[in-house]
């Protein structure tokens, strides 16, 4: 218990091994699950995964990542961003053995991977990661997987299905959408700009609904209690090979949070590294499994953490155990699951955009050097490829924009700096 557990002293923080009373702990969970449940669900909305799935292995995945890190870590584990290239390409895929249940093994594959990398963390350290992913690298990256779906935003925005038009009202819904998360921004401050994005949905699902926009039959026949749809993966080399550039960009996150609440908490964390890590990809593998989307630290409740000076991992449990309730109503799920194309085009174009912004923050704050002509090149040939999804086939493997790109980001960078020091 911290203090008398109902107050905290002004400039004391509740730290990791400390909790308020439970009233007080009950309602900080509460409001890690608001934090963390706008962008928890736009991944399923938009790659058309369960909504219920998708929340029940996040709370799952929390509750995991807390025990593997010893509870000495708070985080919630929700959708990440970095999976909706990918998935949209494997279910793009369909006929040529794609499709979610392919989509699922990339994510299966992820999670392994990402689980090894942590028990290889937790041998050697974190030294060789930051080596093979400096900050041009990540940030390369992260912008490339952003700005990749741009065209998947375009055909939300227009409507368009395989080419063609479904939804003619689409685009107006869109600007409805996208001007609705802009006033949010702009109006609000703190924990409602951190949710804008899915306000903005909110408004332009209620408008679409007031105009008859929203095909409710799926609403009504759904249940209120019952438990999630669990799908099973499928394995695909030639799938699993797109998910690659994910693993790079969850290390990343992860790395970055620990950091972040370390320096929040004045504890070292560093030793937590690996098990982060390892938790986060053990967390995506039950995920894949069972028909849930990809996982990752969130930032989101780091907002809560930092407002509430509350960094109790009991209110992540609270979370954790919150979710996988709320994960029990399939009429909530498909709500989500109704919500028209032209909002989706407005919420991605947005989310989207951000993403892909987010990469250049990295440089930002990082001090990337431009005037280096070697992080020039390299970053600049990536985005282009990314962007242009320059893609090429070799019997069933096809290596996408992303793919591509995150060879030319990581091998690019490496190789040339190589030589540019053998110069010298």
């Amino acid at each position: 218990m911290h203090g008398d557990g109902k107050n905290v002293a002004a400039g004391a923080v509740v730290s990791t091994d400390e909790r308020l009373s439970w009233p007080r702990t009950i309602g900080v969970g509460l409001q890690h699950i608001a934090a963390m449940f706008g962008a928890t669900f736009l991944v399923p909305i938009i790659t058309g995964f369960p909504a219920t799935t998708t929340l029940f292995f996040s709370g799952v995945g929390t509750l995991l990542f807390l025990i593997i890190t010893g509870n000495k870590l708070p985080s919630y584990l929700g959708s990440s961003f970095a999976f909706l290239g990918p998935i949209s390409a494997a279910m793009a895929a369909g006929g040529t053995g794609g499709g979610m249940a392919a989509a699922l093994g990339g994510i299966v594959f992820t999670g392994v991977v990402l689980a090894i990398v942590g028990l290889v963390v937790r041998s050697i350290g974190i030294g060789w990661v930051n080596s093979l992913l400096p900050p041009l690298v990540t940030g390369t990256i992260v912008m490339v997987i952003g700005f990749n779906l741009a065209g998947a935003a375009k055909n939300n925005f227009q409507g368009v299905v395989g080419g063609q038009v479904v939804q003619p009202g689409a685009a107006r819904l869109g600007f409805i959408t996208l001007v609705a998360i802009g006033l949010i921004l702009a109006l609000s401050n703190g924990f409602m700009s951190r949710i804008s994005i899915f306000l903005g949905l909110v408004v332009g699902y209620v408008v679409a609904l007031m105009m008859g926009d929203v095909n409710t039959d799926g609403i009504k026949a759904a249940k209120w209690f019952a438990m999630p749809t669990f799908n099973t993966p499928t394995f695909k080399l030639s799938i699993m090979i797109l998910f690659l550039p994910v693993v790079l960009v969850l290390i990343a996150e992860n790395v970055g949070h620990v950091k972040a609440v370390a320096a929040m908490t004045g504890k070292d964390l560093d030793s937590q590294m690996g098990n982060a890590l390892m938790a986060d990809g053990v967390a995506t593998t039950l995920a894949g499994f069972g028909g849930g989307s990809g996982t990752t630290t969130y930032a989101e409740n780091i907002g809560v953490m930092a407002a509430t000076r509350v960094y109790s991992t009991a209110a992540y449990w609270v979370a954790g155990l919150g979710a996988v309730v709320l994960s029990l109503s399939p009429k909530f799920g498909a709500v989500l699951s109704a919500t028209p194309l032209g909002v989706l085009g407005g919420v991605s174009t947005a989310l989207f955009g951000m993403i892909g912004i987010l990469g250049a923050r990295i440089w930002i704050e990082n001090k990337v050097d431009f005037a280096n002509p070697i992080n020039l090149l390299v970053a600049a040939s990536a985005l282009i490829i990314g962007i242009a999804d320059y893609s090429w086939t070799k019997g069933d493997y096809t290596f996408t924009g992303i793919v591509n790109a995150t060879l030319v980001a990581v091998i690019g960078y490496q190789v040339l700096t190589a030589i540019s020091k053998m110069r010298k």
